[in-house]
């Protein structure tokens, strides 16, 4: 009988219970009990394993359960049975998850904080009845269950839920926290001193010296800043995309996507599964898929490929970061991405939020953390090449840039797709109407003053994202006899390519009548025409094979702020006044 899938839960035991699939990664287990640090950060994107993982730790430590060791017949770790003997069963667990621990307001965060310390007290309601605990314990105990502890009782209530279990059990603890940096992003920029504070408290108390401590497992988005957080604690072990170690634990493997396929009976196109959702390195390990969205996409193949893989709250910090005024760079290099070319960035691992204010460099640590990006290769210590994984990561990144341009350009997307539709259907005097009105929108003053054509490739490039899914775009490439601006590589042959050559001249000059400035306009419109024929820019669309009376050569001359791609003519001959 075919197992089922269980989208949305991520509790080990109903999986294993209700038969329902389960992609095998017991082997975590013993990857940490053989790692010589007590404590074991996980930093790893949404939607990649982590709390199930941190629920399979759970079931196999706990003490309190120790029928749990039945879950694991069959399992990797079942054929470690030195671990199984020693370990199986044998430790009191204390398992929390701040994934709700979020809110506008750091009282309601603290409130949901609270809560959440209270339910892991109450999972081991049965201390009260010890006679290993004072009653001066148990009365702190009860204060925490109530919710009427003082603020800084919580400080060390999870060092203190230790020592309690550890007089019971005359047996050190295993202390699992899911989701640590949840309250801290929500409260960037809101309560952040507060939050911080609080945390690097409750983390200090519960893995800094603790002597009741075994083992201990954090896991989250961000690794932040050793100095706010983790401060002294020299027992911890970071184990980032960035390291080797547990890189196959988190995220699918392409050996256990295809077992997938194979057990789900899916027929399909397997390149373009690739395409969608794989492209993520973890360490040395390539080819890791977003498990979220292979879940999804076997469970409904017949639906054909679609984006499953969100994160609203991340989403609104980027579109946040893409609409700050001095992020034009920022936006130049996300075009490139989108684009399929890669950028070269530092990624700095100990994470601080408020930086972001500072050093907006930083957005590209958080991009790639959150799984928005993906390592191509390590450039030096720090410097990494970054691209956007996969497909379903490039429809982010367009909805993102396309929520700017709305929100904050005020450019609408009928005129984007209108005006890309123009050029690639070779309606160049409809297509300079459109771009005339999205550059003079888009452009200020400040993002012309550079003395070359890369800041205007880069906007026709972001202008060109719409298309993407139709078009293979590249920039800056050898094509012919020398290195043309933009082609656009249409994915059916039978469309129209397109070679796009720009330049930049100067503004009319003071002694230059208008007629001179018409002529110089249109004596660079041509340069550029000859230039595209001369160096057969277009010869890479040849080789693709795009005849070539379905390639459209487009010159590209701006003035300051204004492009010409037609004939120029005196202002009075133009009429540019159109409704999108």
């Amino acid at each position: 009988m075919k197992k089922k899938l269980n989208l949305g839960y991520s509790d080990f035991m109903n999986i294993i219970k209700n038969g329902n699939y389960f992609v095998d990664k017991t082997l975590l287990i013993k990857e940490i009990l053989d790692a010589e640090k007590a404590v074991l950060l996980f930093p790893r994107p949404r939607r990649f394993g982590k709390t199930l993982n941190l629920s399979m730790l759970r079931y196999f430590f706990d003490i309190t359960m120790p029928e749990n060791k039945s879950l694991f017949k069959g399992l990797n770790i079942w054929n470690e049975k030195e671990i199984i003997e020693k370990h199986c069963c044998k430790y009191p667990v204390i398992y929390m998850t701040f994934k709700d621990a979020k809110a506008e307001t750091w009282e309601e965060t603290f409130a949901n904080i609270k809560t959440e310390i209270a339910s892991t007290y109450k999972q081991h309601y049965y201390l009260l009845q010890s006679n290993a605990i004072f009653d001066f314990e148990k009365e702190y105990f009860e204060k925490i269950l109530k919710k009427t502890a003082e603020t800084s009782d919580y400080d060390y209530s999870i060092k203190l839920l230790s020592e309690f279990l550890y007089k019971h059990y005359k047996q050190n603890v295993v202390i699992l926290i899911d989701e640590y940096d949840t309250p801290i992003q929500s409260g960037y920029k809101k309560f952040y001193t507060e939050v911080i504070s609080f945390m690097r408290n409750l983390l200090s108390g519960a893995y800094k010296d603790n002597s009741y401590l075994y083992k201990g497992v954090i896991t989250g988005i961000l690794r932040v800043s050793k100095e706010s957080i983790f401060s002294g604690l020299n027992n911890l072990s970071v184990n980032s995309i960035l390291n080797i170690s547990f890189a196959d634990k988190f995220g699918f493997t392409e050996a256990e996507v295809l077992q997938i396929l194979k057990d789900f009976d899916v027929k399909t196109d397997y390149e373009q599964i690739k395409k969608w959702y794989n492209g993520y390195k973890f360490g040395k390990t390539e080819s890791i898929y977003n498990p979220w969205s292979i879940l999804n996409y076997v469970s409904a193949a017949e639906e054909g490929f679609r984006p499953y893989w969100t994160q609203t709250s991340a989403n609104e910090l980027i579109r946040e970061q893409i609409a700050k005024q001095n992020a034009k760079d920022v936006r130049s290099e996300i075009f490139k991405l989108i684009n399929g070319e890669t950028i070269v960035k530092d990624i700095e691992e100990n994470f601080v939020f408020m930086d972001l204010d500072e050093d907006i460099d930083l957005l590209w640590t958080l991009l790639l953390f959150s799984g928005y990006l993906t390592i191509e290769k390590a450039v030096s210590r720090k410097s990494y090449e970054l691209r956007i994984p996969n497909y379903e990561l490039k429809f982010v990144f367009q909805d993102t840039i396309l929520d700017w341009l709305k929100r904050n350009v005020k450019i609408r997307k009928r005129l984007l797709e209108t005006t890309a539709n123009h050029l690639v259907n070779n309606e160049l005097y409809d297509f300079e109407k459109g771009f005339k009105q999205i550059i003079g929108d888009t452009f200020s003053y400040y993002d012309t003053v550079k003395k070359h054509e890369y800041v205007y490739q880069a906007y026709v490039l972001g202008m060109l994202a719409i298309i993407g899914d139709d078009y293979i775009i590249k920039s800056n490439k050898e094509s012919g006899e020398g290195r043309y601006d933009i082609m656009l590589i249409p994915h059916e042959k039978t469309r129209n390519g397109v070679v796009i050559e720009i330049k930049r001249i100067r503004k009319q000059k003071p002694d230059e009548n208008d007629q001179d400035f018409i002529n110089r306009i249109n004596k660079h419109l041509e340069q550029a025409r000859q230039q595209i024929d001369k160096n057969k820019y277009y010869k890479e669309l040849i080789d693709y094979g795009i005849s070539p009376e379905n390639i459209v050569k487009v010159p590209i001359v701006f003035v300051g702020k204004e492009p010409y791609i037609t004939e120029a003519k005196l202002k009075d001959d133009e009429d540019f006044d159109w409704d999108f």
